[in-house]
């Protein structure tokens, strides 16, 4: 073990658990934050070298509180992924302020709730922050105008965070996912929207959560060392083959 530690947000399931997995490999301490504390409980047993935590990042005293209890805990934080979010899917016309603001509390205000409370801490050790946008947030689609705008404020406030903390040393970058095979994908996707994914991505399929945690612990890394304030598509080519899918429109 080395006297690293990292915090990963949403982590008692998909990427953000598989990033924890990644960092514990690597040597790292995790704090664990998710607000599903059965779930969370249920994957930190499954591990050492963790701290579960339990909380709501779009709540700014659970934020303060739990990055006490997490400093207090393990000291020095090296570096924080803002993993936790929602994805609410629905047409504009359906999407009210209660809808937008369910979103945006957690896609956005948790991020910059979770950079806010642990900012000192990454600036003394001249650490790192990953936040997880979308490649919804890179191009508009249809269903998301919620999701899609917070992600896009998510890619901004990246880029924000690498011009101010980068004279103190922290470098701070945009993971955006594709489709990834997720529990929550598998529910929500349909045979058809899945089909048509497939012919749009250039590699014919979706990617793992393992695939997008390789990259979070990467940018994480020394071996990163001189990348700043970058929005990284981990998407199969997604992006570059147009706008939104047929099927979503049904």
């Amino acid at each position: 073990m080395t006297n690293k530690t990292a915090v990963v947000t949403g982590a008692a399931r998909g990427i953000g658990l598989a990033t924890t997995q990644l960092f514990l490999a690597e040597g790292r301490r995790v704090a664990m934050i998710d607000r599903d504390g059965a779930a969370l409980t249920s994957a930190a047993a499954q591990l050492e070298n963790v701290l579960p935590v339990i909380g709501d990042v779009s709540e700014p005293e659970q934020v303060a509180d739990m990055a006490d209890q997490i400093r207090s805990e393990f000291g020095a934080i090296d570096a924080l992924v803002n993993n936790a979010g929602v994805a609410d899917f629905g047409p504009m016309e359906e999407t009210d302020f209660a809808r937008w603001r369910t979103v945006m509390q957690t896609n956005l205000d948790g991020v910059f709730l979770c950079s806010y409370h642990f900012m000192k801490d990454l600036i003394k050790a001249q650490g790192t922050i990953v936040n997880i946008g979308s490649i919804s947030g890179l191009r508009a689609s249809t269903l998301r105008t919620a999701y899609g705008t917070s992600k896009a404020a998510v890619i901004h406030f990246t880029q924000q965070q690498a011009a101010e903390l980068g004279e103190h040393g922290v470098r701070a970058n945009c993971v955006a996912p594709g489709p990834v095979n997720t529990k929550l994908a598998l529910a929500v996707h349909s045979p058809e929207i899945r089909a048509s994914y497939h012919d749009a991505i250039p590699l014919n399929r979706y990617g793992t959560e393992n695939e997008i945690a390789e990259l979070i612990v990467f940018l994480s890394s020394e071996r990163a060392s001189y990348i700043t304030g970058q929005i990284i598509a981990a998407d199969g080519g997604f992006q570059s083959t147009g706008v939104g899918l047929p099927a979503l429109r049904d």
